[in-house]
């Protein structure tokens, strides 16, 4: 990754695509991948992250790894409008004079 056309440095990735929630265990088999090859880690799930996932990519003395679950990944897409339409959806209130005669 170039930021800036000054600055790099490598980053790899890994996507989960799961209904339930990424551990601890998947986070810490992924730093071991990422020791020697990279900078910076990201994980992207379509799930949840637990909190001893989220623990354990902050972990002091550790490389740091980005998380991203679904619902931050749904609203990424929806600010870039990547691979997302937007729908526009009826609101009806209650008139009450109409019903008031009734």
């Amino acid at each position: 990754m170039r930021i800036g056309g000054f600055l790099s440095f490598k980053v790899l990735f890994q996507c989960k695509r799961y209904k339930g929630s990424v551990s601890a265990g998947t986070v810490r088999d992924f730093r071991g991948a990422m020791i020697g090859r990279t900078d910076k880690g990201l994980i992207v799930t379509t799930g949840v992250f637990t909190r001893e996932a989220r623990e354990e990519a902050t972990r002091d003395g550790a490389p740091e790894i980005d998380l991203i679950d679904g619902e931050q990944l749904i609203d990424k897409l929806a600010e870039l409008e990547l691979g997302v339409a937007k729908e526009m959806v009826p609101a009806y209130t209650v008139d009450p004079d109409f019903f008031a005669n009734i």
